[in-house]
């Protein structure tokens, strides 16, 4: 995606109400791939300073089958309720399923998980690197919203060195934890152990 010149088209924005608010949808074309990504924005952010921000990949699964696996649907939830209790936020929502492996294989990770792999070395047994994803859409998406600059909602360090080096300016960050419990902790373990996600339950525990 970076070897190319991304031309990237707001087409369509529309109000959307939902439990955590109202909401403007903007939907976004792109050259570079078929997919639909889309901003989800909450109050004019054009201009504005620490505007809260969540990049937020696409989780079938956790965003709306409610698996227990992951804590992404928890996250965005908390990432809309944090949003609309600030006033004024972002919500991007990039397609880039299975931390960019897709849901085929990332269905197929997940049996390689119950014979005892990890999230990390399921990808990289299905010949894919830990984590795929890229983030040129989303930066491409707040200049398109003209937001100056960003409170970024995450756990990732990563994601937030990605986005610095695409030009975001990003003041801050917003963690975003739910709850662990039996089925994540390994998974949410594994993303602090060996991903830098920065998680508080003990690292330790076992």
């Amino acid at each position: 995606m970076s070897r190319v010149t991304i031309v990237l088209e707001d087409l369509v924005q529309t109000r959307i109400p939902t439990q955590h608010g109202e909401f403007d949808l903007h939907y976004y074309s792109n050259n570079v791939d078929d997919k639909e990504h889309i901003a989800f924005v909450k109050g004019d952010v054009s201009g504005v300073k620490d505007v809260p921000v969540r990049i937020h990949s696409e989780c079938f699964t956790g965003d709306v089958l409610g698996s227990r696996r992951c804590d992404c649907g928890e996250q965005l939830d908390l990432a809309l309720q944090l949003i609309q209790e600030a006033g004024v936020g972002v919500l991007v929502y990039l397609r880039q399923e299975g931390r960019g492996i897709g849901l085929l294989k990332k269905l197929q990770a997940y049996n390689l998980q119950d014979e005892g792999l990890d999230t990390v070395d399921a990808n990289i047994h299905l010949g894919h690197l830990a984590d795929e994803r890229e983030y040129n859409l989303a930066a491409l998406m707040l200049e398109s919203l003209g937001v100056d600059s960003i409170r970024l909602i995450t756990n990732n360090p990563k994601k937030i060195e990605d986005l610095r080096q695409l030009g975001v300016s990003i003041v801050g960050r917003i963690a975003i934890e739910s709850d662990y419990h039996s089925d994540n902790l390994d998974y949410l373990k594994t993303k602090a152990e060996k991903m830098r996600h920065l998680l508080s339950f003990p690292k330790a525990e076992k």
